[in-house]
């Protein structure tokens, strides 16, 4: 048997002899139910008695025990009240009883080892002590329909219409339809549960950009609306637009003026004679004069012009043949301008961009909520590692999108840009996708320099703070490295002896060739200008800094000292996954070396990089100091979180991989409709 188990029977077999010896049963009463009593138990216990004098004998005492249950945040009231006799001896075996109990939890013979001691004592964590939405059990189907709601609104419906508008497909406007749909049950209940139960995460950030995300949307809507208008003008011309019978016979007058006006004037005549000016046929008559197609020899009456106006088909406008397709078309044709028209397409692309951050964002602040995380000073843990985790997250998002073909227009897509007039001139400036990579790296090694102590500010720095900012100045120093070796000026200034090597071997062709040359043998061998040719390995890049980084960053965090083993575990996962990023990425270069692609190549070993970024991005994300209390409270363990973090990332990846499909079937359908099919 195991010393702690020896430990707990001697004091329950105390316990039990010392109840047997009681003059008379006591009584105990138990606030809560005992089914809530949670089964990993720590706190503190607060005993105080009042006891009243009666002659020279105590006659009672009240104990009142307060133990806190972590998996809860509750905390649950026991009330003993013993008889006069023995309950010292009671109270004291009790207590000992309760405050074995972790003991026993944590180094039993069967105790789960990834299973750690708490983070720190419950008095210095007085926000886990605070009720969360987590934890309320009343109305928890709102917020489950909330929670489907906004993940199918914005992680399969948003990125779908996103895709088709980046096609200009004709199917983008019903997919945002569809999001709203979704997006708008979804806020409405996320309204009713909020207003169902108590505000238990005050001034929360959750509500503000969920707010944001979604004005956002519908601004891109309206510019989406705008956009598809103007494509309608321009595919159908001017019968977006049609004339009536009464304005078009008013037009075809004024039009008769005009040619017959300039076929004087080209007859010699200056167009400001007496005759012209007093003749009939120059005078332009009224809508009313005008002498109907229709009108027949017999002299009938012309038809009724407001009776032909409604059988003109004039409702062929952008929305169909109703007052609604006649009024858009009316009101809308002042903001088509040329000037009007390219801003407002400007503005949808970069909106485009940013609105699946921002549904991110929205998303992730929703857990913390959800979850009663990041309260107090938590709240610079939290931020800092779902920031960080998330730029990972991205990154990873982002190698699949180049493994796919994206930015192949920059050359991102492990290909050779392509040059001008192939693609506009300003995508021929951008800098390649490993500039990009460097640059943030370094733009995050010089802001987190001043960062790292930013939770202990005024304190004492500890050795974690330390090797953060020695992280800081890794990032800083291996970012810049990266972007210098980018930069086409320093590259051009490092070929300088091989330009002089070359400028001297062509001046000794030059020579040899002349044969009146003083000192020059007229069988001089130079070297061919074939030779002197850039290697096909320059025209892509080969940049091993941002890999190096990351691979030394993960090396560091797997060994990194953390107050648990949970934690300890998470970091190590995480770090050996930015590992594998780093082996995958140096795969890579390999074989664009050995043989340099034109096309997009679709190096196998990129999707293994985005994946190992995806999945230890969120990791990251998840290893803060109160993720990490949370899932330790919840009787789950490292391999729990990992497991569910790598399927997880796997279907985003596929997902990824499906709405680019699905980007590319529909400009290739929009196309065909045009007359110019893809093969």
């Amino acid at each position: 048997m195991a010393p702690a188990s020896l430990v707990c029977s001697v004091i329950v077999g105390t316990f039990l002899v010392c109840l047997a010896s009681q003059r008379s049963k006591e009584a105990l009463t138990i606030s809560t139910h005992l089914r809530n009593l949670p089964a990993f138990v720590v706190g503190h216990i607060d005993r105080t008695a009042t006891p009243k004098l009666q002659g020279r004998h105590w006659s009672r005492a009240t104990l009142s025990w307060k133990i806190e249950a972590r998996t809860g945040k509750k905390i649950y009231d026991y009330d003993y009240t013993p008889m006069r006799s023995g309950w010292v001896v009671l109270a004291t075996t009790a207590a000992l009883l309760i405050g074995a109990l972790p003991l026993i939890a944590a180094h039993g013979e069967h105790a789960n080892t990834s299973v750690a001691t708490p983070l720190s004592d419950a008095n210095d964590d007085y926000q886990h002590q605070q009720a969360s939405y987590f934890n309320h059990r009343h109305y928890g189907g709102w917020m489950l329909a909330h929670i489907t709601l906004m993940v199918l609104a914005w992680v399969f419906a948003m990125p779908l219409a996103i895709m088709l508008s980046v096609a200009r497909s004709r199917y983008h406007l019903p997919a945002q339809v569809i999001f709203h749909v979704l997006n708008g049950v979804g806020i409405i209940t996320g309204f009713v549960y909020d207003h169902a139960t108590p505000d238990l995460y005050e001034h929360n950030a959750h509500h503000l950009i969920g707010w944001i995300a979604t004005s956002s949307t519908i601004v891109w809507t309206v510019m989406s609306l705008h956009t598809a208008y103007g494509d309608y003008r321009s595919k159908h011309g001017d019968r977006a637009l049609p004339l009536s019978s009464h304005d078009a016979a008013y037009y075809r007058v004024l039009q008769q003026y005009s040619d017959r006006a300039e076929s004087a004037r080209w007859s010699g005549d200056s167009g400001m004679g007496s005759s012209r000016q007093h003749s009939s046929e120059s005078i332009p008559l009224k809508p009313e004069e005008v002498e109907s197609p229709t009108h027949d020899d017999t002299g009938d009456d012309r038809h009724d012009t407001e009776g032909d106006e409604e059988k003109e088909p004039e409702g062929r406008g952008f929305l169909g043949n109703n007052k609604v397709g006649r009024n858009f078309t009316l009101h809308v044709q002042r903001l088509l301008a040329p000037r009007a028209s390219s801003f407002v397409r400007g503005s949808q692309i970069i909106l485009e961009k940013i609105l699946l951050l921002l549904g991110f964002f929205a998303l992730t602040t929703g857990f913390v909520t959800y979850g009663g995380l990041g309260r107090g000073n938590e709240a610079f843990s939290i931020a800092a590692h779902f920031a960080k985790g998330g730029i990972f997250v991205w990154y990873g998002i982002l190698t699949l999108g180049r493994w796919m073909g994206a930015f192949s227009e920059f050359g991102w897509a492990w290909n050779v840009r392509p040059k001008y007039p192939v693609v506009a001139r300003w995508k021929t400036r951008v800098p390649s996708a490993e500039f990009v990579e460097s640059f943030i790296i370094w733009l995050y090694g010089a802001s987190n320099v001043f960062l790292e102590h930013l939770n202990n500010l005024g304190g004492e720095w500890s050795p974690e703070d330390f090797e953060h900012v020695s992280l800081t100045a890794l990032f800083f120093g291996g970012g810049l490295l990266g972007m210098l070796v980018e930069s086409a000026w320093f590259r051009k200034q490092l070929d300088t002896n091989v330009v002089l090597h070359r400028s001297k071997d062509r001046e000794l062709a030059d020579l040899a060739s002349n044969p009146t040359a003083d000192g020059i043998e007229s069988g001089t061998a130079t070297i061919p200008d074939d030779q002197w040719q850039e290697p096909k390995t320059q025209r892509i890049s080969l940049n091993p800094m941002p890999g190096l980084v990351i691979m030394i960053l993960g090396i560091m965090m797997s060994a990194h000292h953390q107050d648990s083993m949970v934690s300890t575990m998470m970091h190590a996962q995480w770090g050996t996954l930015f590992f594998a990023f780093a082996i995958a990425r140096a795969t890579t270069y390999i074989l664009l070396y050995l043989k340099p692609p034109r096309f997009p190549a679709r190096p196998p070993s990129e999707l293994v990089s985005a994946f190992c970024l995806m999945s230890g991005g969120l990791l990251f994300m998840c290893s803060a100091h109160d993720t990490v209390w949370a899932i330790e409270t919840s009787g789950l363990d490292a391999m729990a979180v990992f497991a569910v973090t790598l399927g997880l990332t796997g279907v985003v990846m596929a997902w990824e991989v499906v709405c680019y499909a699905i980007k590319g079937w529909a400009l290739r359908k929009e196309r065909a409709v045009d007359g110019q099919p893809l093969s």
